[in-house]
């Protein structure tokens, strides 16, 4: 197995992100590329991640490999990329083998480990209201809500998307049209935990757009995807009384 990426800073970030997640993943690759689908320790989220193989400027593969990593581990190497650096992953064993290759070519050795908990497939969710809007501004409504509670609860209409929180004496809402935004939506409120939505929209930093994918009371699926990426995420909602 060899794995080359010529711009391997995005896949660092990534890596970063579905750390705050998940302690330890499933690697797959294969001839289609490489994946990773996990679940947090609480069965709260899910996290799905695809590098197809066009993202690789080498991709060298007889039979799919399953890589068990800790991401401590493997996001501590990947921070000491660099722009301009190259990234080779082999496997050598029952380890795997990383070269950062810039100025000064270094290597990294992790043991690969053994993964207990079973994998999930994703599930096949059917959504009555979905919108496509900016990151940044999906990013900063989430900030904004994490000011005043620790819920956020996002509301639909045909021509209408809203974001807001309520907390014991504070709230605060963002509003946004079917003039600014792309919404496919019916009438649609769920709220969901703003403590993991804050380490989702960190993933906005590469893309400039995010669907955003949900029912009442029904989980949550945020998606991020470039030519290269496909990166979503599943949220359970939170089901209670409104505040």
């Amino acid at each position: 197995m060899l794995l080359k990426l010529d711009n391997p800073k995005i896949f660092s970030e990534i890596i970063s992100i579905i750390s705050e997640l998940v302690l330890e993943v499933r690697i797959k690759v294969n001839r289609e590329g490489m994946s990773i689908q996990a679940i947090d320790p609480a069965n709260v989220a899910m996290i799905s991640f695809k590098l197809p193989s066009s993202a690789f400027s080498e991709l060298e593969i007889e039979n799919e490999e399953v890589l068990g990593v800790s991401l401590d581990s493997l996001k501590a190497v990947l921070r000491r990329v660099k722009a301009g650096s190259v990234l080779i992953i082999t496997k050598q064993e029952n380890e795997l083998r990383l070269q950062i290759q810039d100025k000064v070519k270094r290597e990294f050795n992790l043991a690969l480990i053994d993964i207990e908990t079973e994998e999930k497939e994703l599930p096949n969710l059917d959504f009555s209201s979905k919108i496509e809007m900016p990151s940044l501004d999906f990013a900063e409504a989430i900030e904004d809500c994490g000011v005043v509670a620790d819920s956020c609860s996002f509301v639909s209409e045909p021509d209408k998307f809203v974001m807001k929180a309520k907390g014991s004496l504070n709230s605060f809402k963002s509003e946004f049209s079917s003039d600014e935004l792309n919404i496919e939506a019916e009438n649609n409120s769920s709220k969901y935990s703003l403590e993991y939505l804050q380490k989702m929209v960190k993933a906005t930093k590469i893309t400039d757009k995010v669907k955003v994918n949900f029912a009442t009371d029904y989980p949550l699926r945020l998606e991020f995807i470039t030519p290269f990426i496909e990166l979503a995420f599943i949220l359970a909602p939170r089901v209670e009384s409104e505040d």
